[in-house]
């Protein structure tokens, strides 16, 4: 499956599950958002995250970015202790990542889900497209799944079990994913 398709999946649920998250979502970046930030990062971004960011670019509207975090976007999705991030907090992960200018960290890896702190979350390696998971303080892992499609896979697994009522840490309260 594409990275297009494994996304639309995850949205289908999501707005079958969960449509008053589905709702907050916003629209594509334009392409010359993504050239400026990989202009900036000095860094080509894959194919596979270059084409979701064109479907979804998951920034917060300016006035609702809080400067004392070091992400923020729409929490809650894909889970309760993180979230997907948007063009411009991609940028500020990637400049301010707590592991660069260490062993742990590649100027390859471009994280795409992190959480508030940005002490954990995923990167997609632009070499081979291939996900990854750091937490600080472990050692990064590489790998983990061989595409972001691979990747949306797992979260449209995710929430068909959400919808089915067998996810235990999660269920859907009034259009919206609540984490226990």
């Amino acid at each position: 499956m594409s990275v297009l398709e494994s996304w639309s999946r995850v949205m289908n649920l999501l707005r079958e599950h969960a449509p008053a998250d589905h709702a907050e979502l916003p629209g594509p970046a334009p392409e010359r958002m993504l050239a400026a930030a990989e202009e900036r990062m000095g860094v080509s971004w894959p194919q596979e995250l270059r084409a979701w960011l064109l479907r979804n670019n998951l920034d917060l509207p300016e006035a609702d970015v809080d400067d004392d975090v070091a992400c923020c976007d729409y929490a809650g999705f894909p889970d309760e202790g993180s979230f997907f991030l948007g063009i411009r907090a991609m940028e500020r992960l990637y400049a301010n990542h707590p592991l660069s200018g260490g062993d742990e960290w590649r100027e390859e890896w471009i994280p795409f889900q992190s959480d508030r702190d940005g002490w954990m979350g995923q990167f997609i390696d632009a070499r081979d497209g291939r996900i990854g998971r750091w937490f600080v303080g472990t050692p990064t892992v590489t790998g983990e799944y061989a595409s972001l499609a691979d990747y949306f896979d797992s979260v449209a697994e995710m929430l068909t079990r959400i919808g089915a009522g067998d996810y235990p840490v999660c269920s859907v309260a009034e259009g919206r994913l609540v984490w226990s």
